[in-house]
């Protein structure tokens, strides 16, 4: 094999996919370090919020017959409620609680989730579309799924629309005050129960958007959502957990680092089986915990 077909194989079979593995992670990261931020604790059941979101987009391509794409928006929209629903019924009540009550709590909704999921749709591994889709040619033999290239595109606007939200309009503002010092943005009169509403539909859709493509870019099953939970927490404090632009470079970091570590760097075997690519993310959480607790963009600590 020539050095440019050696090439075209690592891109078009480990780095690309390594990006759209990586805006997944990214997409599902935001919501946990803004959840952080804001409500000061690590959200469980927030892959389960993911794979809830991908079943209301199976359900509407499969009874509907709609394109998963254009299921999508209703699927970040259930999502984002369902989050904001989850949080009136369950959170709220513990809201001046230690964190450590709260974290419980969310695993108590992650074991409902996961439950209501099995029970409404059942435990089969369910695809959003049959058949293969041949990848669109680039340039020579450098090739780019069509699958990738819209979670990859979606994702950057997802990005640069939570981008303008936080830095331009007031109540990204008002989230970033009272991610900085919550007393003092409530002594300064801002409204902390709308900024946490805002938060939980922010993360709820973000995390429904990341189930989606998770489910797109492999299978759909009533573990997807906490299959990725490590990855996520990975991103995470990586980029500095409540970072929300931190989230993104993490989960970029980790999805190219879990999907490059299966090439085969040594000999013709890859060097990371794929079966333990997430043993990748777990020893990246590991290491930065270490060096780096508060992580690249030096937020806080679990």
């Amino acid at each position: 094999m020539g050095e440019l077909e050696a090439l075209a194989e690592f891109v078009n079979l480990y780095f690309l996919p390594g990006v759209a593995v990586g805006c997944i992670y990214a997409l599902g990261a935001v919501g946990i370090s803004l959840i952080f931020a804001i409500l000061r604790f690590a959200h469980f059941a927030h892959g389960d919020v993911m794979t809830l979101g991908a079943y209301l987009a199976y359900s509407l391509v499969a009874s509907l017959g709609w394109s998963v794409y254009l299921a999508l928006p209703v699927a970040v929209l259930g999502g984002a409620l369902a989050s904001v629903a989850i949080d009136r019924v369950v959170y709220q009540p513990f809201r001046r609680s230690p964190g450590i009550i709260v974290v419980i709590a969310s695993f108590g909704v992650m074991l409902v989730l996961r439950s209501l999921i099995q029970l409404f749709w059942g435990v089969d591994v369910l695809n959003y579309e049959t058949g293969i889709r041949k990848p669109i040619p680039l340039i020579g033999d450098f090739r780019l799924a069509q699958k990738h290239i819209i979670i990859i595109l979606v994702s950057l606007a997802i990005a640069a629309a939570l981008h303008w939200f936080l830095s331009r309009s007031r109540m990204g503002k008002a989230m970033r005050a009272m991610s900085d010092d919550a007393d003092l943005a409530r002594i300064s009169g801002i409204d902390t129960e709308k900024v946490v509403r805002w938060t939980w539909l922010i993360g709820g859709g973000l995390a429904a958007a990341a189930g989606v493509f998770a489910g797109i870019n492999s299978k759909l099953h009533p573990s997807v959502g906490w299959d990725l939970l490590l990855p996520l927490f990975a991103a995470a404090i990586l980029g500095g957990i409540g970072k929300p632009y931190g989230a993104i470079v993490g989960g970029l970091a980790i999805g190219i680092a879990q999907e490059v570590a299966t090439y085969p760097w040594i000999s013709d075997l890859p060097l990371v089986p794929p079966a333990y690519k997430n043993a990748v993310a777990f020893f990246v959480m590991v290491c930065m915990l270490i060096w780096r607790p508060t992580g690249i963009f030096k937020g806080r600590v679990l």
